[in-house]
């Protein structure tokens, strides 16, 4: 089960990250274009919330089952020596669950905006917090902290 969690984590990182990417496009683009907000935009606000929710979940139930926090958490003096152990135990947890809060936040108060600029300007200042926080919490390859490969 630890694989397969770790496969869709991985899969619905890539997911999550081109649906920020091109939502905060489209969200910049329709700020300063002053565009109307279409049911288009409205959807990709949604469902890049949506996937952000889904790899939290998948996130969270690879927490309580990597031997990697286990071993973190049975060995917490020692292992918060270990950048590695930390990234993972502690770091990299609470950065993306941030993160998620932030897309929701985001998410919420675009909807509720009256103007499609409102609208855009929400999207775009909260998405792009998020996707920032979340570009320092992956274990990239070239990470100094943890340093994973782009699929496992």
């Amino acid at each position: 089960m630890y694989h397969s969690l770790l496969f869709f984590h991985s899969i619905t990182r890539w997911l999550l990250l081109m649906g920020l990417i091109y939502t905060i496009y489209t969200a910049y683009k329709g700020y300063t274009k002053k565009a109307h907000f279409t049911r288009i935009d409205n959807a990709f606000r949604h469902w890049t919330a949506t996937v952000a929710h889904i790899q939290l979940v998948l996130g969270i139930l690879l927490y309580f089952k990597s031997p990697i926090i286990s071993y973190f958490w049975k060995h917490f003096l020692e292992a918060k020596e270990h950048l590695d152990l930390l990234f993972f135990g502690l770091i990299h947890i609470i950065m993306m669950f941030l993160a998620v809060i932030i897309i929701t936040i985001g998410s919420a108060l675009a909807k509720r905006k009256k103007t499609d600029q409102d609208q855009f300007k929400t999207i775009f200042i909260w998405f792009l917090i998020a996707l920032l926080l979340i570009l320092m919490a992956i274990p990239w390859p070239f990470s100094p902290l943890a340093n994973r490969p782009y699929f496992r």
